[in-house]
């Protein structure tokens, strides 16, 4: 199990602390539908750091934790996407990753070896929703990573997301950057389909 530190760049839902926390010490994220079983190491984040990734974030699908669409980063298109980096290990950011693609955190995976190795662009662990992992940068000397689809976001149906899941991403937002509500719904208000929110 890899202790290389990296950092996790959420943009969506694991903005909230108490979301991401789910994540690595298991439990049931409010206004979600179903549980996480949590990272093989369960310990909270060693720091977390506000963020400007420079792609553009968008909302598509149906996701089956959140009954609605869930947000998406496409790195090849400008945005910008405030973000969260959380400072994690690789181990951490593998769970983290596996319980985002609906598989059950585990033994060394191909993804852990990927992240010890570190990339540059991105690596696709699969063809689905979140199983594609972008190199954003560095910060303070180590690789910045997130998850995304592998769809760019002019190729990708626009969607809704639930009330609970923007609550969530509301909540983080405020966390992370300090925004009030006015500056939150303005800013998700670029990116959601006409009539959301």
């Amino acid at each position: 199990m890899s202790t290389h530190e990296v950092w996790y760049v959420s943009y969506g839902s694991n903005l909230s602390w108490a979301r991401l926390n789910c994540y690595l010490a298991g439990g049931h994220p409010p206004g979600a539908l179903r549980a996480q079983p949590g990272a093989r190491d369960p310990r909270p984040p060693a720091e977390d750091r506000p963020v400007e990734l420079f792609g553009r974030l968008y909302f598509w699908g149906r996701s089956t934790t959140w009954a609605g669409a869930t947000a998406f980063y496409d790195h090849h298109t400008a945005g910008p996407t405030a973000a969260r980096a959380y400072r994690v290990t690789v181990a951490q950011l593998t769970d983290i990753a596996e319980q985002e693609m609906h598989r059950e955190p585990g033994a060394a995976s191909a993804l852990e070896a990927a992240l010890t190795g570190g990339f540059d662009g991105a690596y696709r662990a699969g063809p689905g929703r979140y199983e594609t992992l972008v190199n954003a940068g560095t910060l303070d000397g180590l690789p910045m990573y997130t998850l995304t689809s592998p769809h760019r976001v002019d190729s990708s149906p626009h969607a809704t997301p639930s009330e609970p899941y923007l609550a969530t991403m509301r909540a983080g937002l405020a966390e992370s950057h300090g925004w009030n509500r006015e500056a939150i719904d303005r800013y998700l208000g670029r990116w959601l389909p006409a009539g959301a929110g």
